[in-house]
């Protein structure tokens, strides 16, 4: 079966900064796969060259078995490979329903001109859709109002709005009240098994994404240190060592 993702001999520097250095991966579909490493270990970077935000410097990237790593944000969010962001990217002075609205391309949406309304069955989508992450009670409050982790929880929301075959997540739970995670990685689990959407996850709290990943890569310095299923990343003296700062 074609991987979903398939990172193969990635590098990117940034100036004299070398970010990521020969970095090859897999996302399986219908998985869960973790993504971890210390601060600076190039995560993000690895992430925005996935989904086109720059180019790399060597190695191939393709999703679906289809080489991407040469085209541009756009282009790569109509195959399907969509990502949200360690701070949240919602539209802060409008409700939450709007959010999700917007979030929509155009021509799906059905607009004709900015003032046509949308069409009655996104409006149910959407607000099915935040009942699904659990804001519908507060689908008409002004995103801006939200907490951070609602606003999480929101971008959420709009990222499945529209229907993904892969959602990247940076940092799902950083910032977000400790009562409130359990509920996110239930609702990460529920997505990836009843909308069948395959999602590649960083994160640093270690419980979350233990019980959240089926496989795990971690990097550490740019480069692949270690991958395996939770209980061997987890007692592996390598990833330890670099999340304590052992050399």
């Amino acid at each position: 079966m074609t991987d979903m993702i398939e990172v193969a001999g990635v590098s990117k520097a940034f100036g004299g900064v070398q970010a990521n250095r020969d970095v090859s991966l897999r996302v399986p579909p219908g998985k869960i796969t973790g993504l971890i490493g210390p601060n600076g270990s190039g995560k993000t970077t690895l992430f925005n060259s996935i989904v086109g935000y720059h180019p790399i410097d060597e190695g191939s990237i393709r999703f679906e078995g289809r080489e991407i790593s040469r085209l541009r944000v756009p282009q790569i969010a109509r195959l399907g490979l969509l990502r949200t962001f360690q701070q949240t990217r919602i539209y802060s002075k409008m409700d939450c329903v709007q959010n999700m609205l917007i979030s929509v391309p155009h021509r799906e949406a059905g607009w004709r001109t900015m003032f046509t309304p949308f069409q009655p069955e996104l409006v149910e989508k959407a607000e099915h859709l935040l009942e699904f992450v659990g804001l519908y009670a507060k689908r008409r409050l002004i995103s801006g109002d939200l907490s951070f982790g609602q606003q999480k929880l929101l971008e959420f929301a709009m990222a499945l709005m529209n229907e993904p075959k892969v959602l990247l997540l940076d940092e799902p739970t950083a910032g977000i009240n400790p009562t409130l995670i359990n509920g996110l990685i239930d609702r990460l689990k529920r997505a990836n098994e009843e909308f069948g959407i395959t999602l590649f996850v960083i994160e640093h709290n270690m419980r979350v994404i233990m019980n959240l990943a089926e496989n795990i890569y971690c990097l550490a310095h740019g480069e692949l240190l270690a991958e395996g299923p939770p209980g061997e990343i987890q007692n592996d003296q390598r990833v330890i060592d670099a999340y304590l700062g052992a050399h």
